[in-house]
């Protein structure tokens, strides 16, 4: 099986891109995660604002702390 047919063959729903999302806060993502998410995240704006709006908490989050 080629690159691309294994990829969407293991793509991710929407409901486990803001899981592993959500997950990432905790610990850094494998390669296989980081292209899956890099793919779906392009391909699909509601994941990539839900991701937007993570990335903006935390910096919100770190700038707080300081």
């Amino acid at each position: 099986m080629n690159p691309i047919s294994r990829y969407l063959a293991e793509r991710l729903a929407c409901r486990d891109v803001t899981r592993l999302i959500s997950q990432l806060q905790e610990r850094p993502p494998t390669l296989s995660e980081r292209l899956k998410l890099h793919f779906h995240l392009a391909a699909c704006e509601a994941c990539a604002g839900f991701d937007r709006q993570v990335a903006f908490v935390r910096e919100a989050m770190r700038r707080y702390r300081t």
